[in-house]
Order: structure tokens, then C-alpha cells, then sequence
């Protein structure tokens, strides 16, 4: 951990300014409860305007749901205790399974109103009159914050999310740019190591930054290079495992490649590692340089030729690919607006909105938040405690807050600690240091110190929760009111309340949850070899698009749940080999209608066989050995009976396809027997589609 920098002291000025601006009008207004406009800012200050901005509007929103569903419900269930406290455990519940579905910025509105409930509603179940007022003043004073914290936030040496988002893509690209050139340079083997699968999870960090671009003032015209660009920073990463596997089965073949080719990839590494001289190497001229080097009619009769026109067309698309980010990072970070762009790769849609959701494990989470709600509620109601409302509403936020990561016990230990540290140390100055205080000047000095030390410390993610906690819940528990007023006795049972609270959710995850990581990557894993069942079966359509949003989604899910909870075997899976498996079968069952005869018989037997196949490895859980050897004869059978039976247009494309699913099943293997017969086709076969 470093200490803050002037940026972070800077942050924590305007935070704390914020808050002493929002307690300030919440006083001056006579609000009930002003210490809410104060806790808002730090709920959602954040360094860059364009996220304080997003989390304003999302926790606005959240705020006027969560507190309208305490309007209608508490009326309702007013003399039914235990029902009321089962619609807040089911409204909390659903909420948070719609927030796991909505992993974007706006996924904050269903978690912020799914706690928003318990804490409105069950404190004031037994003044039920008073309802309509509390959800106003809550909604007042937390708008309240939130408009301080936003002006502050903008007008105030405002920060641009533009420039970190810039710097993330320019860190992506390098470390692509690396892997790019390991591969062109022979330094990569055909599997693809966990270091390079983990840049699909870097992928996926940007959709938080991408969701907060049109909230910033000087960042909204850039939304649409932003998600094209994230496209095709997707698509690159099976682009280059392809190579690849390419070109170390080209190595096993002819054990040097010509220099030709050699000379080319060469001009490639260097151009995407920018090594060359500005102008001196063109896309249009690798362009120009791989189409000179496909092979022969006669020669795409070989394996070998095969291989060497599917590694150009890999190189190809890599090319259209990497000019395509160049020219997206130099839109984004200019802010140019309006500016006519033509893509170099418009093969694919290349903004796939397929998301991979283990909704089993999602279910199980949300039912448990349910449960351990509705079970805090049952205590509450027949033990009478008076403070048990925010016992049942802590418990609400810590199941919900915490309840969709893989080790949510750990997450709630911090939180009970720092918990407790913080309501001593508000205790502290409510008891201590408050009481000879008589003006509000001297509420900003003696506030100052703490918060400004907090709040130096926000930015740090590795101590997000702890400052959170702190900020947080001190603001709460000092509880500042127009006059003072408070009782010892009334601050404990409440403070106890909510630190019983979170020690219940805690207990009860422990009871209900003792596994971490290594099941949710399990279950990624199988999902994967399930997808590839049901794809090779013809049972579900997907386009390649759809099939790289919903795996490249799974690799960034399972990368670092893997490396948590197998680190000795994390470079056993490779995540981008299922992904061209899946692309060359929606490749095979596309093409399988254009051929006739044995050609899509034996096409239909290869599908069947990869299907077995994924369900053995479903079954024995083994998803790292390579397939059986009758399948690679199918692949080596159907190769010689599509080259005999398949139509000029058709057949290249599928033998690429064929190529490389042979490639990805069996990448240790050297080539199918050379044919005696040469490919004869009048019409040039160069494919314009070849399968990863």
C-alpha cells in the first residue's frame, strides 16, 4: 500500500467539503435527519466526475424505489409483522438478482433499493403514520447529499474519467502488443497461458468505465468508440490464440517456415509493437504482403497448404483488428465527435451483449440474503428488542451487499470490525468532544482531521470496504440533529443492533456457505463443455458474435476464480480453445446445409463425435486432454470426402472450419496423411471466412 498522493488529499477536501456543505443546508432546512445529507457524499464521492455523476443518478433512483415500496408496504402490513418482514426479504431478494443480472453502473439501482426497504420501512413499523414523511425526508436528504457531492465534484478541479479510461486502453494494447509478438516471434506455445487469458477480465473491468462515459461532461460523444472498441479487443484474443496454435502446426510440418512468410510476420510484430517508423509499414501494405504469400491451387490440396491460408487470414483479421483500436484510442482519446470512421474488420457484430450467468449460484445467493432476512426479522419480532429494526436491516445490507462474491465471509469480517471501530470512535466525540461544541465552525475543525484522513485513503482499492465502513457508519452514528439530544442508552442499543446485524450475516454465511471459489469455477468450466454438447447437437443457434460475448464473459469470470482456488493448476485451462472450438462448430452446422452426400454425413458424424466427446469431459471432468483418436480420423475422413463431394464456394470454408477444429482438439497432433489427389477447382479458392 503507498500513502495518499496530493490527488488523493485533494479528493478528501472536496469530499469533506461536500459534506460539511450538505449538513450545513440539512440544518438550515430543519431536516429530521441531516447526518444523511453528510453520510450521501461519501456513499458516492469518487475521484472522476463521471462516476460521482453515474452513482448520483443510480443512488437518486434506488433512494425514491427503495422508499416508495416502504409507502406502499408498510401501510399494508402493518398489523402482520412477520409478512412485512417477508415482502422485505423477498423485495430484497429479487433485487439482488436483478443487480447480478445487470453488471453495469445502472445494476446500483436494484442493489441500493433492495436495502433501501429495511431500512425505511422496519424502523418505522411501529409509528406506521409517520411512513409517508420518512421515505420523503430520506429521499430529501439523500438527494441533498448527492447534489452537493456531484457540484462539488464537477465545478471543483473536477477530474475526466477520460484520461484513466485512456490510460487502461493504452496498458490493454501494450500488453496484447506483447503477447502479439511472442506469438509472431516464436516465444508462444500453442496453449494459451494464464497471464494472456487474464486480459479477457481486463476486457470486462472496462464496461464499468464504459457505462460511466456518457455520464461525464466532456466523455459523452465518445460511447460508441468506447463499446466498438471494447469489440474488438474481445475478438482479438481468440484472433491470436488462433494464430497461434497456426503457426506452431505449421512448425510441426515443415519444421521452418519459408522466408517469405517469416519475413512477413516479422513486419507485422514489428507494426503492432510499434517498432517501425511512422509511415514506413502500412496496414494496406501488410495487406498486400499476406495476399502474395496464399498458396496454390494445387497447394491448398495439402494439410500444410491448408494451415499456411488459415494462419494469413488470422493474420489478416489481426491486422484489420489491431488498425481498427488504433484508430478507436486516437477518437476516444481526442474527443472528436462526428468524425466519418470506416471500419477495417465489419466481418462480425462486433459489440456482443451476450452475458454468461451462473444462475444457480446466483439463485442460491439471493435465496440465502432471503432467508437470513426473513430469519434476523423472526428474531426481532419475538425477542420485542427494541433496537431490533436496524438489527434486521443490517443483516439486509450485509447479505446483500456481500452476498454475490465468492467469499462473502471474509468481506463481513472487515465489515464487523471496522464497524465496531467506528461506532466507538463516534461515540467518542458524541459523548466527549460534541457536548462543549456550540457552533457549527467548530464542528467542521473538530471533524476534520478524522474525515480528511479517511477520506485520503478512499481512493485505494484495497481499502474500499474498510474507508467505506468508516465514512460511512461514522456519519450515521454521530447523528447530527439541530439541537443536541443524545442518550447514551439509545445510541448503544442501536449501535449493538447494527453490529449484531452484521455478526448475524456473517454467522449465518458461514453456516450456510463454507464453499469459495473453486465450485464457481467449476461450474464455469462445465457450463463451457455444456455449451459445446448442446452447439455440436444443433440444439441452440449462435452466431459467432453471440458465442465469443457469452465464453470471452465465462473466461473473465473464471480467470482469477481459478487462479484463487487452483493456483497450481491454473495453466491447465485454456478457456480460448473451447471458444474456437465453439466458433468452428456454428461454422460447420452454418455450412453442413450447402453440402450433399457423404460430405454432410461425415460433417453430422464429427458434430456428433465433439458432442460425445464434451459430455465425456463433463462427465470425468477432465477438460484439458486432448479428443479421442476415432474423432480425429472422423475430422481426417471428412477432410478427403469434402474435397471430393463439396461445392467450390462451400468447401474451403469448411475445411478451414475443419482445420480448426482438428487444431483445437487435438493441437499435439501433426497433420492428416498428404492425399494423392490435388484440390482442382476452376474457381479461386481463397476463403473469405476462415474458421478460428
Amino acid at each position: 500500500m503507498t500513502f495518499p498522493s496530493w490527488r488523493d488529499w485533494l479528493f478528501s477536501a472536496k469530499a469533506f467539503t461536500a459534506a460539511m456543505l450538505a449538513l450545513y443546508i440539512a440544518l438550515a432546512c430543519d431536516l429530521p435527519r441531516p447526518y444523511w445529507a453528510m453520510t450521501t457524499v461519501y456513499v458516492v464521492a469518487n475521484p472522476l466526475s463521471g462516476t460521482t455523476n453515474s452513482k448520483a443518478l443510480y443512488r437518486t433512483l434506488g433512494t425514491l424505489l427503495g422508499a416508495t415500496a416502504a409507502v406502499v408496504l408498510v401501510p399494508l402490513f402493518v398489523n402482520a409483522p412477520e409478512l412485512l418482514t417477508l415482502a422485505v426479504a423477498l423485495w430484497a431478494g429479487c433485487l439482488c438478482y436483478a443487480a447480478a443480472l445487470d453488471r453495469t453502473p445502472r445494476g446500483y439501482v436494484f442493489m441500493l433499493s433492495a436495502y433501501t426497504l429495511p431500512l425505511v420501512a422496519l424502523p418505522s413499523l411501529s409509528t406506521p403514520e409517520t411512513i409517508f414523511d420518512v421515505a420523503v425526508a430520506r429521499s430529501e436528504e439523500i438527494i441533498l447529499g448527492i447534489a452537493c457531492a456531484s457540484v462539488i465534484g464537477a465545478t471543483v478541479f473536477p477530474v475526466s474519467i477520460g484520461p484513466v479510461f485512456n490510460a487502461r486502453i493504452a496498458n490493454w494494447l501494450r500488453d496484447a502488443a506483447t503477447w502479439a509478438d511472442d506469438i509472431l516471434h516464436d516465444r508462444a506455445g500453442p496453449a494459451t497461458p494464464i497471464a494472456r487469458q487474464r486480459l479477457a477480465a481486463d476486457v470486462t473491468a472496462l464496461d464499468m468505465f464504459i457505462g460511466q462515459i456518457s455520464h461525464g461532461a466532456d466523455t459523452r460523444g465518445r460511447l460508441r468508440w468506447a463499446r466498438e472498441l471494447r469489440g474488438r479487443l474481445l475478438l482479438l484474443l481468440p484472433m491470436l490464440s488462433s494464430l497461434a496454435d497456426r503457426l506452431h502446426a505449421l512448425k510441426l510440418e515443415a519444421k521452418e517456415l519459408p522466408p517469405e512468410l517469416a519475413s512477413a510476420l516479422n513486419e507485422t510484430a514489428d507494426w503492432i509493437a510499434g517498432r517501425t517508423i511512422a509511415g514506413s509499414t502500412t496496414p494496406d501494405r501488410l495487406r498486400s504482403s499476406l495476399a502474395a504469400l496464399q498458396p496454390s491451387r494445387e497447394e491448398l490440396g495439402h494439410w500444410e497448404g491448408l494451415l499456411t491460408t488459415s494462419l494469413l487470414s488470422r493474420l489478416n483479421d489481426i491486422v484489420d483488428l489491431w488498425q481498427d483500436c488504433l484508430v478507436l484510442q486516437r477518437l476516444i482519446a481526442s474527443g472528436q465527435k462526428g468524425e466519418a470512421w470506416r471500419p477495417a474488420f465489419s466481418r462480425n457484430q462486433l459489440v456482443p451483449g451476450a452475458r454468461y450467468y451462473d444462475h444457480g449460484l446466483i439463485l442460491f445467493a439471493c435465496g440465502s440474503a432471503v432467508l437470513a432476512t426473513l430469519a434476523a426479522g423472526l428474531i426481532w419480532i419475538q425477542s420485542g428488542w427494541p433496537g431490533g429494526a436496524f438489527f434486521v436491516a443490517m443483516t439486509t445490507v450485509a447479505c446483500c451487499f456481500f452476498g454475490l462474491l465468492d467469499r462473502p465471509a471474509a468481506a463481513m469480517r472487515t465489515m464487523v470490525v471496522w464497524l465496531a471501530v467506528s461506532t466507538t470512535g463516534a461515540a467518542l466525540y458524541l459523548f466527549a468532544v460534541l457536548p462543549r461544541i456550540h457552533d457549527f465552525e467548530m464542528v467542521v475543525l473538530t471533524l476534520a482531521p478524522p474525515f480528511l484522513l479517511i477520506g485520503a485513503f478512499i481512493p485505494k482499492p484495497q481499502l474500499m470496504l474498510i474507508t467505506l465502513v468508516l465514512a460511512t457508519n461514522s456519519t450515521g452514528s454521530l447523528a447530527f440533529q439541530s439541537r443536541y439530544s443524545m442518550d447514551f442508552a439509545t445510541y448503544a442499543n442501536e449501535g449493538l443492533a447494527a453490529l449484531g446485524g452484521v455478526l448475524f450475516a456473517l454467522t449465518w454465511t458461514l453456516v450456510t456457505r463454507p464453499f469459495g471459489a473453486e465450485i464457481a469455477a467449476r461450474r464455469l468450466l462445465r457450463a463451457g463443455w455444456s455449451d459445446l454438447a448442446t452447439l455440436a447437437d444443433g440444439k441452440r443457434k449462435h452466431d459467432q458474435s453471440t458465442l465469443a460475448g457469452r465464453n470471452l464473459d465465462r473466461l473473465s469470470q473464471l480467470v482469477p476464480r481459478w487462479s484463487a482456488a487452483a493456483p497450481e493448476q491454473e495453466n491447465t485451462v485454456d478457456i480460448l480453445r473451447e471458444i474456437r472450438v465453439g466458433y468452428n462448430i456454428v461454422a460447420l452446422q452454418r455450412d453442413r446445409h450447402l453440402v450433399a452426400g457423404r460430405a454432410r454425413d461425415n460433417i453430422d458424424t464429427v458434430l456428433s463425435g465433439v458432442a460425445t466427446f464434451a459430455r465425456q469431459s463433463l462427465s470425468a471432468g477432465n477438460f484439458s486432454a486432448d479428443g479421442p483418436r476415432d474423432l480425429r480420423d472422423s475430422i481426417d475422413t471428412t477432410f478427403r470426402t469434402v474435397r471430393e463431394h463439396g461445392d467450390s464456394g462451400v468447401e474451403l470454408d469448411t475445411l478451414q472450419s475443419l482445420v480448426g477444429l482438428r487444431r483445437a482438439l487435438f493441437p499435439h497432433d501433426a497433420g492428416p496423411p498428404p492425399e494423392p489427389q490435388p484440390l482442382d477447382r476452376q474457381q479461386a479458392p481463397f476463403p473469405l471466412l476462415a474458421a478460428e
